[in-house]
C-alpha cells in the first residue's frame, strides 16, 4: 500500500516516518492496509484548493452479517461502498454508488440511521456552493436538491445532520454563519426567504420563514460572527453545540431554542466540537492547537491538552474506551486482558447499564465507580494524538489535582513551553444562561475549580478555503422523488403557518416517541417574539468584547489556571493534513486530504483473513 510505502521511504528520520501501530494501555493498535479506501486508482488526490475529505457510516442492517456502510467525498467525487473493516481486504473496483459532480465539490454529509435499511438509505450531502442535496446510493437515486437557486444561503456549507430521532428534519450550517432547520418533505420556495424574529440573545438570534404556506427552511439561525464551523447534538438530542470562527463554542437548548453556556478558544478560531457518551462534557478543538474540556453543568473550562503542533481539526470521544470501573480512581493494574474484562463500555446495547453505574457514583460521596474518558483528536499537522480524562481532572481536589494526566506517553513529539499571544477578536463576554440546566442524560455532582499547571505554546497554519460560487449538477440521474421521511412535523409547521406570535409553546423535534418518553411533553416559552420582518435582520448589535478582557474569565481561562492534558499518543499517521477521526467497536478510522480512508484495528480485534493479506503483502509491513 501507498501509506506503507511512503513510511519505507522516511529518509530514516524520526520526526518524517509514518506510523503504523501506536501502543495503549489496552494494547497495540495496527494500521490494516488491505482495509484502506480510497478514489478505485489509489492515486494520491491533489488536494490544493479542494474541500476537506469527509467520512460517514451507516448500518444497514444487513442478513449476510456486512451492513457496514461507507461513504467519502475525495474533490468533485462522492463514493459509496461496502465497508468490511477489520474482516476483509477493501474490494475499490466495485463501489455500490458514484457521483461526480460539476461545478462545486461535497463538502459533508450524513446518514439517517432511523431509516436505514437494506434496500434503501437516506444520505444528505452539503456543497460548497451552498445546495443540499438528499440521495439514496442504493437505489441510485436523487430525491431533492435544497437551497438549489442558492436564494437561502451561497456560502460553502460547512455542516449537515439529521435532528436525532427525526425521520425528516435536518440541521445545515453555512461559512455564513447561519444554521437552517430543514423537512425534507417541503419545498424550498422560487424566491427569497422572508423572516420573522422568533428569538434573540446574546451573539444569536433565531428566525421563522415567513410564508403563507410552509416552506424551507423552517428556522434560520445567525450565530456568532464569521463561519460556523461544525455543530453537534448531544447524546439525548436536547442540546446544540456550535463552534464558531470567532473563538466561540456556543450551547443552546434546541427545542427551547435558549442559550445555555458558552465558552472562547484561546485564540483563532474553533473548528471542531463533539460530546462526551454521558452528555457531561464538550471537547472543542482549533486554531490555538489544544483541545478544551468544558463542563457542560458547570459551563466551564475545567481542562486543556496540548499535544498538536498545528489546527485541531477533529475531536471524537471513543464510547467503547470510555469506561467505568468498581476500584480506586486511578489505579490501572493487572495485565491488558484483566483490565479489559473490567470495562464497561458505553455501547448502544448497554447504555442504560452505564447510565445508572454513573448515577451510583454521582450519589454518593465515597465514589465507589471510577469513569475514564478517552477521546482523540487529529490535526492539520498530521498527527493523531489519544487523551484521557481522569478522575484527578473531573475531581481536581484530590490530593493528585497538580499532577498531569498522561498514563502513558509514548514517542510524543509535542512543543516547547512559551507563551502564546491572543490574536483573534471574540464576540461574545456571556457566559449564557445555564439555570435550571441538567446534563444531557445524566444529572451530575457540581465540579469544584481545579488547580494549575505551566502553559503551552500554540502556532496556527494558515489553509483557507475558497468559497465558489457556481450551481451543482450531479452526472447521476436525477429523479424528483418525495422525500423519505415519515414523519410531520406538527407543533412547527402549525406554528410558522399561523403565526408565531399566537402560539406561546414550540417543539423543533419531530421524533419517534421512545417509551420512557410517551408521557413527556416539552413546552417552552416562546419570549422575545417580534412581528417584524427580515429587513431588521442584518441590524441585530453585536457586541465586541476585548480579547484581553475575556482572557482570564470562566469564558478563556488563562493556561495556568486550568490542568493541562498531555496526550497518550502523539503519532504522525499521514503525509498531509488530517480531516476525519472516527472510533467503531473493532476499530478507528482516519482520513487524511490525500484522499486515503484508513482502518486501524484495535487490540486483538485484527482479522485472520487481515493477517494473512498483511503477511503476504510486500509493502504492508508493520513499522
Amino acid at each position: 500500500m501507498l501509506i506503507s510505502k511512503m513510511a519505507a521511504e522516511g529518509g530514516g528520520k524520526e520526526m518524517n516516518e509514518i506510523k503504523t501501530q501506536f501502543t495503549t494501555r489496552e494494547g497495540v493498535y495496527k494500521l490494516l492496509t488491505h482495509s484502506e479506501y480510497s478514489r478505485p486508482n489509489r492515486v494520491p488526490f491533489n488536494s490544493q484548493g479542494s474541500n476537506p475529505v469527509k467520512v460517514s457510516f451507516v448500518n444497514v442492517n444487513d442478513q449476510s452479517g456486512n451492513g457496514d456502510r461507507i461513504c467519502f467525498n475525495v474533490g468533485r467525487e462522492l463514493y459509496f461502498y461496502i465497508y468490511k473493516g477489520v474482516r476483509k481486504a477493501a474490494d475499490l473496483s466495485k463501489p455500490i454508488d458514484k457521483r461526480i459532480y460539476k461545478g462545486t465539490q461535497p463538502t459533508c454529509h450524513d446518514f439517517n440511521h432511523l431509516t436505514a435499511t437494506a434496500e434503501s438509505v437516506s444520505l444528505l450531502v452539503g456543497f460548497s456552493a451552498g445546495q443540499v442535496q438528499l440521495i439514496d446510493p442504493i437505489k441510485k437515486e436523487t430525491s431533492k436538491l435544497f437551497n438549489e437557486e442558492r436564494l437561502i444561503d451561497k456560502s460553502r456549507v460547512t455542516c449537515v445532520k439529521w435532528v436525532p430521532g427525526s425521520e425528516s428534519l435536518f440541521l445545515v450550517s453555512h461559512a455564513s454563519g447561519s444554521m437552517y432547520l430543514y423537512n425534507v418533505e417541503h419545498t424550498c420556495g422560487t424566491t427569497a426567504p422572508h423572516y420573522q424574529l422568533l428569538k434573540q440573545g446574546e451573539n444569536y438570534s433565531v428566525h421563522t420563514c415567513k410564508s403563507k404556506s410552509t416552506r424551507n427552511p423552517l428556522l434560520k439561525w445567525t450565530v456568532g460572527e464569521g463561519a460556523l464551523n461544525e455543530f453537534a447534538f448531544s447524546p439525548d438530542g436536547k442540546f446544540l453545540a456550535c463552534v464558531s470562527q470567532d473563538g466561540f463554542l456556543r450551547v443552546f437548548n434546541f427545542d427551547a431554542v435558549e442559550l445555555h453556556g458558552t465558552m472562547k478558544s484561546y485564540f483563532g478560531g474553533l473548528l471542531c466540537v463533539c460530546w462526551s457518551p454521558d452528555g457531561k462534557y464538550i471537547v472543542a478543538g482549533g486554531e490555538d492547537d489544544l483541545v478544551t474540556v468544558w463542563s457542560f453543568l458547570d459551563c466551564r473550562v475545567i481542562a486543556r491538552g496540548h499535544g498538536h503542533k498545528s489546527w485541531v481539526s477533529v475531536v471524537a470521544f471513543d464510547h467503547y474506551t470510555t469506561s467505568v470501573e468498581e476500584s480506586d480512581p486511578m489505579e490501572f493494574s493487572g495485565s491488558d486482558e484483566d483490565f479489559q474484562d473490567q470495562m464497561i463500555h458505553f455501547g448502544r446495547d448497554r447504555a442504560n447499564s452505564t447510565q445508572s453505574r454513573l448515577s451510583k457514583r454521582n450519589s454518593t460521596d465515597s465514589r465507589p465507580v471510577s469513569v475514564t474518558y478517552r477521546f482523540g483528536s487529529v490535526g492539520q499537522d498530521t498527527q493523531l494524538c489519544l487523551w484521557d480524562l481522569t478522575e484527578d481532572i473531573l475531581f481536581p481536589h484530590l490530593p493528585l489535582s497538580r499532577t498531569r494526566t498522561h498514563t502513558n506517553v509514548m514517542n510524543a513529539t509535542i512543543p516547547p513551553l512559551g507563551s502564546t499571544a491572543v490574536t483573534n477578536t471574540p464576540s461574545n463576554t456571556t457566559n449564557g444562561n445555564n439555570s435550571g440546566a441538567s446534563t444531557p442524560g445524566l444529572n451530575s455532582t457540581t465540579l469544584p475549580r481545579s488547580n494549575s499547571l505551566p502553559p503551552p505554546a500554540g502556532g496556527p497554519a494558515t489553509t483557507p478555503t475558497p468559497t465558489p460560487t457556481t450551481t451543482t449538477t450531479a452526472t447521476a440521474n436525477s429523479t424528483n422523488k418525495a422525500g423519505t421521511g415519515g414523519l410531520t412535523s406538527g407543533i412547527l409547521d402549525s406554528a410558522i403557518a399561523t403565526g408565531v406570535s399566537k402560539f406561546a409553546t414550540l417543539s423543533l423535534h419531530d421524533r419517534k416517541e421512545r417509551p420512557h418518553e410517551k408521557d413527556h411533553k416539552r413546552n417552552h416559552s416562546m419570549g422575545h417574539i417580534s412581528s417584524k420582518s427580515s429587513d431588521k435582520l442584518n441590524l441585530l448589535t453585536k457586541s465586541k468584547a476585548d480579547p484581553a478582557k475575556t482572557l482570564g474569565t470562566l469564558l478563556c481561562p488563562r493556561m495556568e489556571e486550568v490542568p493541562l492534558l498531555e496526550p497518550l499518543i502523539c503519532k504522525k499517521i499521514a503525509h498531509e493534513r488530517l480531516t476525519v477521526l472516527i472510533f467503531l467497536e473493532d476499530c478507528l478510522v482516519t482520513a487524511c486530504q490525500e484522499g486515503f480512508i484508513c482502518t486501524w484495528a484495535r487490540p486483538g480485534k485484527v482479522g485472520l483473513l487481515s493477517s494473512q493479506n498483511q503477511a503476504s503483502s510486500p509493502s504492508g509491513t508493520v513499522v
